[in-house]
């Protein structure tokens, strides 16, 4: 099991210890996330006038709809990664077919230079056969 961790973070300047048995990067990294949304949020004029609860509500949609956008664009990257794992799967059978019918060529290959050198020894046999026969003409 994982260990226990307690850590102090600033988050909108304000000083907080958070828990949890991720790992200490990991908390303050939440805590940065926050921080840059405070920060994203202050920088709108509009944002200044509102009042705590509101802006505090206008945050956690916006959290929210980073985690839900995240969560689209995972669906979106298992999608293409199931289609790369398709088309790489159709290129390994591919190229076990192409290797198979490649294999078979070779040894229709060596079966017919095999049948030319029988049949250019053939060719010779006779031309001297020929030349003998001619000779004793």
């Amino acid at each position: 099991m994982n260990q226990y961790h307690d850590i102090e973070v600033i988050i909108n300047n304000k000083r907080y210890t958070i828990s949890g048995y991720e790992g200490e990067d990991y908390l303050q990294k939440i805590a940065s996330y926050i921080n840059s949304k405070h920060m994203e949020f202050r920088n709108r004029d509009a944002y200044k006038f509102l009042d705590s609860e509101l802006k505090t509500i206008l945050m956690q949609i916006n959290i929210a709809d980073d985690y839900f956008k995240t969560l689209d664009r995972l669906k979106e990257i298992q999608v293409e990664n199931d289609a790369k794992s398709n088309e790489i799967f159709d290129l390994k059978h591919e190229i076990i077919s192409t290797q198979t019918k490649l294999n078979i060529t070779e040894k229709e290959m060596d079966d017919l230079k095999k049948e030319l050198y029988e049949n250019q020894k053939k060719i010779v046999r006779l031309e001297t056969e020929l030349s003998d026969a001619e000779k004793k003409r």
